[in-house]
């Protein structure tokens, strides 16, 4: 049958209900019990034996046997499933005022994917099943498409993006993995609050968009008549709270970057950014440790997992090395040794560096051998330390050596998962910086961003030394609930429409 004319038939059962009196698509309905509490509660209840226990469930029905005067459902709630055991009898008697035929309307009137609630007492059956043997049932909501088959499932990965209802009913681990993205940013929230930080919310629009390198989305405020960016990033916002006198302050929200699409990727993500006045990124360090570790322990009861199949050992503290040491360890390649950028340039291809022809400093090579060799290779939690300045605008140069600036970015997997500066304080370095970027794209960098003047105004005020703190929350998520791609840990991901997708993964 297809599935037309399954609806069709179960738009007949909506009328059919209808027309008996009753409402398919009800109000309300009083729960006393989730599935799972029954099933702990009642975990050591003999077979065959029944409990004077009256109690009321709602779910939806994910199973459905029928056998003349009985009747088997599989009902799943949000915390599980337990069956419902109908006796034609007593279902007949406890609804005897509200349907003489309740029983057959059951058989006739019902289908997988109906949401159902039903009152009755706790029974384990013969072959130990724990059930709620029926007095009364109703059908709460009327389905009309059919759920996937349940031996195969909903196995199309792009459906399950876009039909993520569908894929949360029939995949209750999916459900999981949101339920514990719950847990973690609420882990994390309670974390910083606990050591004095606020949160505050700063604009999604904005005039002047900063704070990262990244290509943003562009919008138009028709009253205003002036063009917006969707933010690429907290950053400057908070920073300029922390001018005017907070101390620590995060902001935990959606970051729009209009970008490629990977498993790694995707157009909007969550970020949390953490500014702690006089703190530097040693302070950021601990902090990030801290944060990481109380939430794996918080939500996953220990601190060895696996990811994708490796095993990772989140126990701090974490190796902290260099990005010069990593490349020399990794390839050979010293760059402190390096004189002229012609001669860096010579020995990242004798090392199979590509693309390296067109790289503008030997900050920057440093920065390709890094990421073309090195980050793939980190599994193990990582502080990636002492980034070249040409890649850092926003950084505060190292304290005791030229060219570098006192930033991190942790790694695990092979992922940056969390990125960290000194801040800059000094603002005429700072707008030294911003104009180079602004040259950059005047010359077409796509990436590269404007001066954002009132951001310099305020530094010129005075910033106290600050550490900052940038996590990526969806690969956090991705790490502790082993997601292979970043869509499988964002609810409701960007998809292209479905008419122009030629492959759930299209643009990995």
């Amino acid at each position: 049958m297809s599935e037309e004319d399954i609806r069709a038939t179960r738009l007949e059962k909506v009328e059919q209900l209808r027309q008996l009196g009753m409402n398919p698509y009800a109000y309300r309905w009083e729960c006393t019990h989730h599935a799972a509490q029954l099933q702990e509660r009642f975990a050591d209840l003999p077979n065959g034996e029944e409990v004077d226990l009256e109690v009321t469930v709602a779910g939806r029905v994910m199973a459905r046997r029928v056998f003349g005067k009985l009747a088997f459902f599989t009902l799943e709630d949000e915390t599980g499933t337990i069956q419902l055991y109908l006796e034609k009898n007593r279902v007949q008697e406890g609804m005897a005022d509200i349907d003489a035929d309740a029983f057959n309307h059951l058989k006739q009137l019902t289908d997988v994917g109906d949401i159902l609630g039903a009152k009755g007492t706790i029974k384990r059956t013969e072959k130990g099943e724990l059930s709620v043997f029926v007095k009364k049932y109703s059908i709460l909501t009327k389905s009309l498409l059919p759920l996937p088959d349940k031996w195969h499932g909903l196995t199309d990965v792009a459906k399950r993006y876009r039909q993520r209802y569908v894929d949360l009913i029939v995949n209750p681990e999916v459900r999981q993995t949101f339920r514990r993205r719950a847990l973690i940013t609420a882990g994390i929230r309670r974390y910083l609050e606990q050591r004095d930080f606020i949160e505050i919310e700063t604009p999604v629009l904005q005039s002047e968009a900063g704070g990262a390198d990244a290509r943003p989305f562009i919008t138009y405020h028709n009253t205003l008549e002036m063009e917006l960016y969707l933010r690429i990033a907290t950053e400057l916002h908070l920073k300029r709270l922390i001018v005017g006198g907070f101390e620590k302050v995060f902001e935990l929200g959606r970051i729009f970057r209009n970008e490629g699409i990977s498993t790694r990727h995707n157009p909007e993500f969550t970020s949390i950014e953490i500014y702690q006045a006089y703190a530097d990124y040693n302070d950021m360090m601990a902090l990030t440790e801290g944060i990481i570790t109380t939430v794996a322990q918080e939500v996953l009861g220990t601190l060895q997992i696996k990811y994708q199949g490796t095993p990772v050992d989140l126990t701090p503290p974490w190796r902290r090395v260099t990005m010069h040491d990593l490349v020399k360890e990794y390839t050979g390649l010293d760059f402190n040794s390096f004189q002229t950028l012609e001669e860096a340039k010579a020995a990242c291809k004798n090392a199979g560096l590509q693309g390296v022809e067109d790289s503008p400093s030997i900050g920057k090579l440093l920065n390709e051998a890094f990421e073309q060799k090195v980050e793939e290779n980190l599994l193990q939690p990582t502080f990636v330390i002492d980034y070249p300045v040409e890649i850092s605008p926003l950084a505060k140069p190292h304290r005791s050596k030229p060219g570098i600036v006192e930033r991190f970015e942790l790694f695990i997997v092979g992922r940056e998962t969390a990125n960290s500066f000194s801040e800059l304080t000094d603002p005429i370095d700072q707008r030294e910086r911003l104009e180079a970027q602004a040259a950059r794209k005047a010359a077409g960098d796509l990436e590269a961003q404007g001066v954002d003047e009132d951001f310099l105004t305020a530094l010129e005020y005075g910033m106290p030394p600050t550490g900052g703190l940038g996590i990526g929350i969806d690969r956090l998520v991705m790490l502790l609930t082993d997601c292979a791609s970043i869509r499988d840990a964002i609810a409701f991901p960007l998809l292209k429409p479905e008419k122009s997708e030629s492959s759930p993964e299209s643009a990995t």
